[in-house]
């Protein structure tokens, strides 16, 4: 606690130092003014949606020290489970790349698919953040734990990437990633063969089948909504009465990103510079209430798609306004994310699992040891009982 004494010196340091910074805010809001003019209603629409989340992997680890198990789901908003595994840091990252393929060779999943599709017969092949199987079995210290992160987000890119080109479709169908349409998983250029194939799948459904796939990404966070947010505001650039949405121009994005290659899309390929290797979309601020002081969010859409930008956000405005728990957020993925998340019961079977797989690796004389630890707890937490 700071001494009363000390609080007015301190406020005034506070003051005096927001002061001369106010030209920081000043140039926000002369950059998002170019926005308000770009600003444009949204009217509904109704198409089928499908949204995919990863796994929180807060919610669903399961630990028993030293024992660390990653559980990898990806549901989508209807509850079909698309992948489901187990994976823990020094899991053979060889051996976990060659269960995706069957004897012959063929895909026996969503992730091995992708992986034949781009090209890679192995997970470090694909992704530069997995270590490859000789460094795990012969320095397992060495290996960073959140490896087993990355093979949870690449197992939903997986599925996404599955689903869009290798499944059919009745009606016209919007996929919603929890997430924007960027990853710096990929190893090299491999992120953009993969928008290239979910391109060239769609254009595919649509010559067809007379059907329109649609793909966004939705992010409750970003750094570019954080940066203008308040310029935004004082600013006025989403005037209340209707639902709105604008396109952010990639000049503003790169000045919010600490790498500006985060901000290069594919209308920069063939240029002079990196190829856009982490980017297949393009981002939108979007507000699907009416009022001046509903939330805003960050919407990525595929680049290819960003000239049907209305259309799109009238098909999700439907579903953001039964948003719930959170309001005004695209329902489909809130359903998602419910689906995918292992909590109570089932957590606790599952935590109760890897105790009994412990208690597998030891001699009948010494489990007696693990039970008395078991009934042991944690007694600094009865405190909160």
């Amino acid at each position: 606690m700071f001494d009363p004494k000390e609080l007015p010196e301190l406020k005034r340091a506070i003051r005096e130092a927001t002061t001369r910074d106010r030209r920081l805010l000043d140039e926000l809001r002369k950059e998002v003014q170019v926005l308000k003019a770009e600003v444009r209603a949204i009217k509904p629409r109704s198409t089928t949606s499908v949204s995919l989340v990863a796994s929180d992997g807060g919610n669903n680890k399961l630990v028993f020290d030293p024992f660390h198990v990653q559980l990898v789901r990806v549901v989508d908003s209807y509850g079909e489970q698309l992948c489901l595994d187990a994976v823990t840091p020094t899991t053979d990252t060889d051996a976990l790349g060659r269960v995706q393929f069957a004897d012959d060779g063929e895909p026996r999943t969503a992730l091995g698919r992708m992986m034949k599709d781009l090209g890679v017969d192995s997970l470090c092949g694909l992704s530069h953040m997995i270590p490859d199987g000789a460094k795990v079995r012969e320095r397992p210290d060495e290996v960073s734990p959140s490896w087993v992160l990355v093979y949870r987000d690449l197992c939903e890119w997986a599925a996404l990437y599955e689903r869009i080109c290798y499944r059919t479709f009745a009606s016209n169908t919007l996929f919603v990633r929890d997430g924007l349409l960027r990853s710096k998983l990929f190893r090299g250029t491999l992120f953009i063969e993969y928008r290239k194939r979910v391109e060239a799948a769609i254009e595919r459904i649509q010559r067809d089948h007379r059907r329109q796939v649609f793909l966004v990404g939705v992010a409750k966070h970003s750094k570019v909504l954080v940066r203008y947010n308040l310029a935004m505001a004082l600013e006025g650039v989403f005037a209340s009465g209707a639902p709105r949405y604008v396109r952010v121009p990639r000049s503003l994005e790169a000045k919010a990103y600490a790498w500006p290659e985060y901000a290069r899309g594919a209308e920069t390929e063939g240029g002079e510079g990196e190829a856009p290797k982490f980017v297949a979309g393009d981002m939108y601020f979007v507000r699907f209430g009416g009022r001046s002081g509903d939330p805003l969010w960050t919407v990525d859409l595929l680049s290819s798609q960003s000239g049907k930008a209305a259309e799109v956000f009238g098909y999700l405005l439907a579903d953001a306004k039964d948003g719930f728990p959170v309001p005004l957020y695209p329902r489909c993925l809130q359903k998602a994310h419910e689906h995918a998340q292992i909590v109570d019961f089932d957590l606790d079977i599952l935590q109760d699992e890897v105790v009994e797989a412990v208690r597998g690796l030891l001699p009948d004389d010494e489990r007696p040891a693990l039970e008395a630890l078991r009934l042991r707890g944690d007694v600094s937490a009865r405190r909160y009982e």
